[in-house]
């Protein structure tokens, strides 16, 4: 009765480990990346009075005009690009549905796509339920988990159709520099492919500017569909707004598809993801508070005797556990049962991830607190 592919697939990392958590009393939970921050005020009235005014019905299937004209004067004054509103953009429901529209609408079976890793669960997943045949691209922490030119290079020679970039990256929080991504695109842009760059952490970048993939070039820009949303910047992930940009081609199919599964977006969201836009005091204000938990975390950490790079951005820690000769899986079943601390299993992001846990400081200065001392504690008892 069931496909067989999806039949083989394995359930979320992710999901799979937090079902252990569901139910417990006084678990400090620093696995799930949702922002702890309540949806800023100004954003929920937006969408209370646009309910109150009735406003309930259907949009576009590309998505409310209004909102997707918003996103072309963001991308243009925040990363001088410029889309047409009515012909390069696209409103998803979340950015995994951004995702998934993408890999529907460019991928023939056994199409091949590049996945970097450490991954977010969904990227290797979605490729495989649309037929297509993953390639690894494995990061390494000497190199800050960013990808290694060299290999890429060598992936380039299987002809990949399309690579999914993803930065600031979940789970290791790396980023890139400008000349970081010329470097990458100078690569890409010798092969026929198409670069999916989903950058929803692009508002929590630390002490540097974020670079906008398609911002790198003319011909960068072409062939990129850059992928981003409200959810994580602005504490939105309930509202599952999302949006795709790109050529009026790929978005023209990428809409077809949409228009077919899903119709279009909810319209209070979409309205309330117009406010969001002008949100910048409040994103600010999250942010500087997710920079001080990230220190204080990566420190602690530190003095516990886990080797983490500095997030450059997220809002999320990949630490090693080389020292304490523990794999991810043991290593965070243990620490739930013993302390109730929660954190994710390195192995959902990539079978060579096996010596690591993503930690998420998505949850209050007090609770990272207190899971610091659980996890020393716990720690002291091995």
């Amino acid at each position: 009765m069931i496909s067989k592919h999806v039949e083989k697939m394995a359930p979320s990392g992710i999901r799979e480990f937090f079902d252990l958590v569901l139910g417990m009393p006084d678990v400090i939970s620093l696995g799930v990346g949702e922002p702890d921050f309540i949806t800023p005020w100004r954003i929920r009235e937006k969408a209370i009075t646009a309910l109150e005014e009735g406003v309930t019905s259907y949009t576009s299937n590309q998505g409310l005009f209004l909102l997707r004209d918003s996103i072309a004067d963001h991308l243009k004054t925040q990363y001088r690009l410029n889309y047409k509103p009515d012909k390069e953009i696209l409103i998803t429901v979340g950015v995994s549905e951004g995702l998934d529209l993408s890999l529907r609408a460019i991928l023939e079976p056994k199409d091949k796509v590049i996945v970097v890793a450490p991954y977010y669960v969904a990227y290797p997943a979605l490729v495989e339920l649309n037929h297509g045949k993953v390639l690894l691209l494995e990061t390494k922490q000497e190199d800050n988990f960013k990808i290694d030119p060299k290999k890429l290079s060598q992936l380039l020679k299987q002809n990949p159709k399309a690579i999914i970039l993803n930065y600031p990256s979940n789970p290791s929080g790396a980023t890139y520099t400008a000349p970081e991504l010329k470097k990458i695109w100078n690569l890409l842009a010798k092969k026929e492919l198409i670069v999916i760059s989903d950058e929803t952490y692009d508002l929590l970048t630390y002490g540097q500017k974020h670079i906008c993939f398609p911002s790198l070039a003319k011909s960068a820009k072409e062939k990129t569909i850059l992928l981003n949303g409200f959810s994580k910047g602005h504490a939105m992930t309930g509202f599952r707004v999302g949006f795709a940009c790109g050529s009026s081609e790929i978005i023209q199919a990428m809409t077809k598809i949409h228009s077919y599964s899903v119709m279009c977006g909810p319209v209070i969201s979409q309205v309330a993801a117009t406010e969001a836009l002008l949100a910048k005091k409040e994103v600010k204000t999250m942010k500087t508070e997710y920079m001080r938990r990230r220190d204080f975390l990566v420190e602690e950490l530190g003095r516990l005797g886990f080797s983490v790079s500095l997030p450059q951005g997220a809002f999320y820690c990949f630490a090693s556990l080389e020292k304490f000769k523990f794999n991810s899986l043991d290593f965070a079943k243990k620490l739930l049962v013993k302390e109730k601390v929660a954190v994710v299993p390195g192995l959902a992001f990539g079978k060579n991830y096996k010596k690591y846990i993503r930690l998420s400081y998505a949850n209050s200065l007090d609770n990272l607190k207190e899971a610091i001392v659980r996890i020393e504690r716990f720690l002291k008892s091995l």
